[in-house]
């Protein structure tokens, strides 16, 4: 074994993922490639080419990495559990009106434990993977922070990970830029890998139709879900549309309805099969509940109020926001109304660029006046 120690890497085929192994190799690690079986497209039922990080490809694209670098290559097939959980969550999520984040759900519960289980396995110390964060230990904690290439930061993705996990973890991409990874893999001859599109899509969802893929899960789903009603705020019945599971809240494109002015969904109500309709300001919340917390820089705040920059989803810029936490739900006040708040979607707490933790939005509210900020 090298003097650096076993380190198993996680690679789907991309640019990002075959440089974390090629530049963990060139520093002196005993580099274990692993590529993860999660899905296969002819089970979705989708007419689309077989692309992204499951697809033969892609695998056939580690594989070769590894094999050129001289390190060993393993497939780990984990289809049957990320079926039973991840896909189960999405639909579920998406029957009680909520929007879910299967790709969150999927790094902290799916993929890390399969890691770290092949890990102990193959005598890895280490996982490693292409996020662009950082972690670091400091007062017994290990802490995510962001990548410092702020358009490609990939740390609101990762704060439902476990700090035991977390204490195996290395992101080596978290102090790079885009850029230089793209000249690192020119320099050493994977031109391929740089002209090598990225994917973006649900791996499950390779058509970005995700209102298809319910209809072809749930049986029978359209029947039971038509004749719904489009209700303004005050309650008020404006339409019909086909069905709550195939909104979402922020949705403006695709509502099948005119009003001569700009609306937007504002809230889904499940038990009544009501998508409710406002405008811009409408939309706009001064708080939210987060639950299922995963605290990362501090094991608990209970008692306390902290300053954050709060994230509602992943391309969120974040907003400035005070959290309380009581047990397990983090009250999160903002400073003004932010827009689009869905219930489903990962809340992320930053102090600075460290990850404070979060967790899964439970509903938002208007409070007037807002709390004191000062």
């Amino acid at each position: 074994m090298s003097k650096n120690g076993r380190v198993l890497v996680a690679m789907s085929g991309g640019i990002d993922s075959s440089l974390a192994a090629v530049l963990l190799h060139e520093q002196g690690y005993e580099v274990i490639g692993m590529t993860m079986k999660t899905w296969d497209y002819a089970s979705s039922g989708s007419s689309k080419k077989e692309t992204g990080c499951c697809s033969l490809d892609s695998i056939n694209d580690a594989r070769n990495l590894a094999v050129s670098l001289g390190f060993p290559h393993y497939i780990l097939d984990i289809r049957s559990e990320f079926g039973d959980y991840v896909i189960d969550y999405f639909t579920d999520e998406y029957l009680d009106g909520r929007t879910p984040n299967p790709c969150v759900l999927c790094n902290t519960h799916i993929k890390w434990d399969a890691l770290l289980r092949r890990a102990d396995k193959l005598g890895c110390d280490q996982i490693a993977t292409g996020h662009y964060a950082n972690i670091r230990e400091e007062n017994g904690r290990f802490i995510i922070s962001k990548g410092i290439d702020e358009n490609k930061d990939q740390s609101y993705a990762l704060w439902g990970i476990s700090q035991k996990s977390l204490s195996r973890t290395t992101f080596p991409l978290g102090h790079l830029r885009k850029s230089e990874i793209r000249q690192m893999a020119l320099e050493r001859g994977f031109t391929e890998l740089v002209n090598k599109p990225e994917s973006y899509e649900i791996c499950f969802v390779p058509d970005n139709d995700y209102r298809g893929f319910l209809k072809r899960r749930v049986s029978g789903l359209e029947e039971q879900v038509k004749d719904g009603e489009f209700v303004l705020e005050d309650g008020s019945v404006i339409g019909k549309h086909n069905g709550y599971p195939f909104f979402t809240v922020g949705q403006r494109k695709g509502l099948g309805i005119a009003l001569g002015y700009p609306v937007y969904v504002t809230e889904i109500q499940r038990d009544k099969n009501r998508v409710v309709l406002g405008t811009f300001d409408e939309l706009a919340r001064d708080g939210m509940y987060v639950d299922q917390l995963n605290m990362v820089k501090y094991a608990d705040i209970s008692g306390s109020r902290l300053d954050t920059v709060t994230k509602v989803r992943y391309n969120d810029p974040g907003h400035p926001a005070v959290i309380e936490q009581a047990g397990d739900i983090m009250k999160v006040f903002f400073g003004k109304g932010v827009f689009a708040i869905a219930p489903g979607q990962a809340a992320v707490f930053y102090e600075e660029e460290d990850v404070i933790g979060g967790g899964w939005i439970k509903s938002s509210f208007h409070q007037n006046p807002p709390p004191n900020f000062n």
